[in-house]
């Protein structure tokens, strides 16, 4: 079950700087999602689309997600972990580190798990974020993927 944190206003967040913000549901990535990535992206390598050869060749036992798959579902895990109430408008920033720290295999689970490291005032009522982002493997002891990633947000 994920953990929200919701607020009313953005000028709330500034009092959860440095405190895990939550945890979002677990995803499953199977092998028609990766697949469908690798068609949109024309990242066709046989370790993420070639099951037989994966599982006689990989040495991950089969198919394993792209990493920028993987870190592309923080998108619709982040949606999870933070509501803020009077906020008319979010935008992806960008990426300040990105680490792939373990394989996703298909047909595993991942989930978000996030911190709020900073918070900046920005100019005509908004707010900037960074964010310590480690998407977690189901049954794993290491993160798939540990990320710094920056949000804006407006109200």
């Amino acid at each position: 079950m994920p953990t929200t944190t919701r607020v009313a206003t953005l000028a709330e967040l500034a009092a959860f700087e440095g405190q895990p913000l939550g945890t979002s549901s677990w995803i499953e990535v199977p092998q028609n999602r990766i697949n469908t990535f690798a068609e949109a992206t024309d990242d066709r390598q046989w370790i993420h689309v070639d099951p037989e050869r994966a599982k006689a060749e990989s040495p991950f036992g089969g198919t394993i997600a792209h990493g920028y798959l993987t870190l592309s579902l923080i998108a619709p895990m982040w949606d999870e972990v933070l509501k803020v109430d009077s906020a008319t408008m979010a935008v992806n920033y960008g990426l300040n580190r990105v680490r792939f720290t373990n394989p996703v295999p298909a047909g595993s689970r991942v989930r978000l798990n996030a911190t709020l490291k900073k918070v900046e005032e920005l100019p005509k009522s908004g707010l900037h974020l960074t964010i310590d982002a480690n998407i977690e493997l189901e049954g794993a002891d290491r993160p798939a993927v540990v990320a710094e990633t920056e949000y804006r947000l407006f109200e």
